[in-house]
């Protein structure tokens, strides 16, 4: 969108003959439209604007989900701080359980030297 806004202007001030765009060649004056065709080209094969289409969407659905459920009085905050309280309390007892000696083997025939 950004060339598409600069080809514009340029464009503009070409025909008021502003500036020194009034001397430029056509060609040039004309370049940031092709560079705004090269890039929609480039995203649409890539994907880029299907995965951001596809956010964006995602990104309503969670809001509108968040809105109905305080609108029937349920409160979302409380879950997210639950949700994330017990994602810390897992992060430490993973690293609470590394962090221990290995418990003494129950085998009596077994010998630590």
């Amino acid at each position: 969108m950004p060339l598409v806004i600069v080809g514009v202007m340029l464009m503009l001030a070409k025909f008021a003959e502003i500036g020194p765009t009034a001397g430029w060649p056509w060609w040039a004056v004309l370049a940031p439209f092709g560079g705004a065709t090269l890039w929609w080209y480039f995203a649409d094969s890539t994907g880029i604007t299907q995965r951001r289409a596809m956010q964006k969407m995602e990104d309503r659905k969670v809001e509108r989900r968040e809105r109905a459920m305080e609108a029937l009085g349920l409160d979302t905050r409380r879950e997210k701080r639950v949700a994330s309280a017990r994602n810390k309390a897992q992060g430490r007892a993973d690293t609470m359980t590394r962090a221990t000696p290995e418990a003494p083997s129950a085998d009596p025939t077994r010998r630590d030297t």
